[in-house]
């Protein structure tokens, strides 16, 4: 088996801790892990290392590469442009045969990379079931046992329950779990019309995550979306190079509200897409009041709520059931229950061109990062950190000097003809129309405070 993890998704939903620049799958949200390297530490309890492909965007290379350190042995494959999921999973399953050698009866896990799943072993025996069923052709999705009335995900209603080939070819019923016909997707429902999916129970929420052959999920390309097809029949370097051209759609309108070939297997286990902070705050630790603080935080008679701070001390006095993230540039307040329309005030913020809604305060690079503390009309005040054996490029600007102060580590430089290493507690002067270059060959993060006049 094979699995394609997907981390070219550039959501919102968690602004302003997520952004377009570090979405959220690059997030430590619930430990010291990022949702990316989470799902591929669960992924790969079932799945061996070199079997695990991760596609991701182009522009999201860095934050993977960074995360997946440790694990050389998974794929990684770039997108060149942000086409959705279907195009995606069909780059990933041409991958498959031409680089991995694998033939169209292979089965392909796909996931998405930024869910939280457990128990672990429970899972794996769904993922065992899955596969069992994906070898009779079938495209098997996984649905969720609804727990509460949720208008936040679109919905998978079931009909009846499906059977394998069996032995001989005589059909027999999945034993180790039921596996059921999909009648019908739905869209996210409002309240009333989510409260009826909770009650007649033959409804659940869709995970996004699927299980099928090669040669399966090929032949629906080809049924019902040629133009994808017509892209598959080409070969891997071919797709990449004309990838711009593939339609933007989902894999849900693409392939799985029009196949007959998928059914859904329903999870009985803990699942949560951290779609929105309402979900984050089910995932994360309470203390006795039902709150979850994180930062310097005082409350005093609060309950049920989640303030999320950054550097500053936040105070809250008789709060109930209220969300508070604060970063370096932003805060969002928010009711519960509420914070699905933070998208609303992204698609704000993106119409009136506010760059809030796509950069922090710090950016992160190949090297490191950067981040502007202060900024005026004719400086701007940076802190750099240099990853140890990094160094940033050569540069050269027309317009600006920079004074650096190394207050961490060492840092080996280059201004004009001249190289030297200065130390903490030293500082050197870049002169306009010079080239530079700085670089960290120690074993520890330079990190240096650099401005620009």
């Amino acid at each position: 088996m094979k699995a394609i993890i997907l981390a070219g998704g550039s959501g919102t939903r968690l602004w302003p801790l997520s952004r377009t620049s570090h979405p959220k799958q690059f997030l430590r949200l619930n430990g010291n892990k990022s949702l990316l390297q989470q799902t591929v530490e669960r992924t790969r309890e079932a799945i061996s290392p070199e079997d695990i492909i991760v596609i991701t965007n182009n522009d999201y290379k860095f934050h993977v590469k960074s995360d997946l350190s440790t694990e050389p042995a998974i794929h990684i494959v770039l997108e060149p442009a942000s086409r959705n999921t279907a195009p995606a999973i069909a780059l990933g399953a041409r991958y498959c045969l031409e680089k991995l050698g694998c033939d169209k009866d292979e089965i392909v896990f796909v996931s998405p990379s930024d869910h939280v799943i457990k128990p672990l072993d429970k899972f794996k025996e769904y993922l065992k079931q899955a596969a069992e069923a994906a070898k009779d052709g079938y495209i098997v999705t996984f649905g969720i046992k609804p727990l509460r009335v949720e208008t936040g995900y679109g919905y998978i209603k079931t009909g009846y329950r499906v059977q394998g080939t069996g032995y001989r070819g005589h059909p027999t019923p999945y034993t180790l779990h039921p596996v059921f016909n999909v009648e019908a997707f739905t869209e996210k429902p409002d309240t009333e019309t989510a409260k009826r999916y909770l009650e007649e129970g033959s409804y659940y929420w869709n995970s996004g995550m699927f299980v099928f052959s090669i040669g399966a999920i090929m032949e629906e390309f080809g049924r019902y979306q040629p133009e994808i097809k017509k892209m598959l029949d080409l070969s891997f370097n071919e797709i990449v190079s004309s990838f711009s051209g593939m339609p933007d759609i989902s894999i849900d309108y693409a392939i799985a509200e029009k196949s007959e070939k998928v059914v859904t297997l329903p999870l009985d286990i803990y699942w949560n897409d951290i779609g929105s902070w309402d979900s984050l705050y089910d995932v994360l630790d309470k203390d006795e009041n039902g709150n979850v603080k994180h930062g310097d935080i005082v409350s005093v008679d609060t309950k049920g709520s989640m303030i999320i701070g950054s550097k500053r001390l936040i105070s809250t006095i008789g709060l109930e059931d209220i969300v508070i993230v604060e970063t370096d540039d932003a805060i969002m307040i928010a009711k519960k229950g509420e914070t699905q329309k933070v998208k609303e005030v992204v698609h704000k913020l993106r119409k009136d061109g506010r760059r809030e809604c796509v950069d922090h305060v710090t950016t992160y690079r190949p090297w490191g990062n950067y981040t502007i503390l202060e900024e005026g009309p004719r400086y701007k005040i940076k802190r750099i950190v240099v990853n140890s054996n990094q160094k940033l490029s050569l540069q050269m600007h027309y317009h600006r000097s920079e004074h650096w102060v190394v207050v961490r580590g060492t840092a080996r430089i280059m201004i004009g003809d001249n190289e030297k290493f200065i130390h903490e507690n030293e500082s050197a002067y870049v002169p306009k129309s010079t080239p530079h270059r700085l670089e960290n060959q120690g074993k520890v993060p330079l990190e240096i405070i650099e401005v620009q006049s």
